[in-house]
């Protein structure tokens, strides 16, 4: 808090007085990052989320998401991967990691549902939802495009590309 305090050239009781306890301060981090902003408004009530959850074609909604994925990528993995190297000293940063394990579940929950609906899936709903949460974790992420130098675009055509093939019909979307 001390660190935090002395970034935002704030007293150390100004960020506890904002923000209650370490484990506020990353659930505020946290609501900024996954958002892009600090507005107040629910990840899946987002205009961008509310598009893609929109699209009829689930290969064009699963290529959506995949950009959208991508774009979100570079502040929320950078964020995850620095509450991993504080989990085993910092009991905030291991109970913020459960958190969001538990709100990413939960948000492709509704991602899956929302596909299912479309009866275009050709898997189960529990296997769309465990393609999607495994492949959305940050790792595949970090280490196609910060590892092996892939670009954006490169990254989000084959992510859209995995999720149609193994999980739509071969006539849908192609």
């Amino acid at each position: 808090m001390a660190d935090v305090a002395r970034s935002a050239g704030v007293s150390v009781e100004t960020v506890y007085a904002a923000f209650g306890t370490k484990a506020g301060l990353l659930h505020r981090a946290w609501d900024v990052t996954i958002g892009g902003d600090d507005q107040d408004v629910p990840y899946h009530e987002r205009p961008e989320v509310r598009a893609v959850r929109a699209e009829p074609d689930l290969a064009r909604r699963f290529h959506m998401q995949a950009a959208l994925y991508t774009e979100t990528a570079h502040r929320i993995v950078p964020f995850t991967l620095a509450l991993q190297a504080a989990s085993g000293s910092e009991p905030a940063a291991e109970a913020m990691l459960e958190e969001i394990g538990r709100q990413r579940l939960a948000g492709y929950g509704v991602m899956t549902r929302d596909a299912a609906a479309t009866g275009q899936l050709v898997v189960s709903e529990q296997e769309c939802l465990d393609v999607l949460w495994s492949t959305c974790d940050g790792a595949l992420w970090h280490r196609l495009i910060n590892e092996r130098g892939w670009s954006d675009e490169r990254f989000a055509q084959w992510l859209g590309d995995l999720w149609t093939r193994l999980m739509t019909r071969p006539d849908v979307g192609r």
